[in-house]
């Protein structure tokens, strides 16, 4: 699991300065054409379901019926790795997060979209229409797709009421079962972990005087990388493959880990003791936006799905199996199968306090220089490593 997780994030990290000559792409579809039959996506795990798992839970059938364009998909276990992916080709679509968005338009992987194209685009929560992390000088990046927090799963037969303190993660101690965390706690295998780090620090050590968990001065990224070094000797698995770890909350007595509400939900579905928090220091979270891969071979089908993937239905449909929020606020009451109650289950009131991800730069609005993401790369490999 090491190894490949080592290998994923090494070979991110060759890609993460623009190559010479490389710029954003403005160069856009002006007119919607026929369809070629095809469309490749790299998303994240539950992101593009066909009923395989759950005949209620399709929404790829009914759009290759209605617009013959045959969806295949590669699923990825972290943002670097659909970053490495991208950067390879060969793929038209990528539901990406805020820590892997501008990577690619600085990159020149991604094309600028034509919203006129989308006309659902209208529909979209406005402070997602023109996010940071998908909209550059004005121009639009991609579309919005779902968004939400990084819970804290943990196993209901040891914490009979929900853990308050993201500490059982970082410090050891004894559960309330009686037994040390050591070697049954998992934490995310992704670079940007160490945001995780700090924000626990930011609100439990104030005077470090952290104002944003992906902005760190030297000093404040020693603190966050020493919390993690500390954590090391407690860690069962590093996690990378959302599905492993539903088999090590199944079978392995894996007490507590940062983890995506997919998981929670495919546990709780199997009759699993799980359930997840956001505890006292709060989380961090993802809006991801679909972004069309500037060589894309088949544009027309993508631009095809990105308007399917606003539909209320389907943005509801894909909240409820993933447990994520809708991007179009219509989503909340048009999916029977998210329910009347299910935005408000999933977090919806949550947005303004979630600490979305971002790439960290070295030029940062809080700090006069911040440690930049090929720091926290490297530094989170030797972490990983037990160095």
């Amino acid at each position: 699991m090491f190894r490949r997780s080592f290998l994923t994030v090494l070979s991110a990290s060759l890609v993460l300065t623009p190559p010479a000559g490389a710029q954003a792409s403005t160069k856009m579809l002006s007119n919607l054409g026929k369809s070629e039959g095809q469309l490749s996506i790299v998303a994240w795990a539950g992101y593009i379901e066909r009923g395989q798992s759950d005949k209620a839970y399709d929404w790829v059938t009914a759009f290759e019926k209605n617009t013959g364009c045959k969806v295949s998909v590669k699923v990825a276990g972290s943002s670097d790795e659909m970053v490495s992916l991208m950067n390879q080709g060969g793929y038209d679509l990528v539901t990406a997060s805020g820590d892997a968005s501008l990577r690619l338009v600085a990159g020149g992987k991604v094309q600028a979209i034509n919203t006129k194209l989308i006309p659902s685009y209208a529909k979209v929560n406005p402070k997602l229409q023109s996010a940071a992390w998908n909209t550059v000088d004005g121009v639009h990046y991609g579309v919005p797709y779902q968004w939400g927090p990084n819970v804290l799963m943990y196993s209901t037969k040891v914490f009979k009421t929900p853990p308050t303190s993201w500490s059982v993660l970082f410090k050891a101690q004894n559960l309330p079962d009686g037994k040390s965390n050591k070697g049954r706690i998992q934490a995310y295998y992704g670079p940007i972990y160490i945001a995780d780090a700090a924000l626990y620090l930011m609100k439990t050590q104030p005077a470090l005087g952290i104002k944003n968990p992906y902005e760190l001065n030297e000093a404040q990224y020693k603190a966050a990388t020493d919390l993690l070094r500390g954590q090391r000797p407690l860690v069962q698995r590093y996690w990378n493959d959302a599905n492993a770890q539903v088999q090590d909350f199944t079978n392995e007595g894996t007490a507590a880990s940062p983890s995506w509400p997919f998981q929670v939900n495919t546990l709780q579905a199997n009759k699993q003791p799980v359930a997840s928090t956001i505890p006292a220091e709060g989380a961090t979270g993802w809006a991801d936006t679909t972004m069309l891969h500037a060589a894309a071979k088949h544009p027309n089908c993508a631009y095809r799905w990105m308007e399917w993937s606003l539909t209320p239905k389907v943005q509801g449909d894909v909240a409820a199996w993933f447990g994520s929020l809708p991007a179009v606020p219509a989503g909340c009451s048009a999916s029977t199968l998210l329910g009347k109650e299910g935005c408000t289950t999933n977090g919806y009131a949550a947005f303004d306090k979630i600490y979305f991800w971002k790439t960290p730069v070295t030029k940062c609005a809080t700090q006069t220089a911040c440690v930049p993401y090929t720091r926290w790369v490297s530094d989170y490999i030797a972490i990983q490593g037990g160095r």
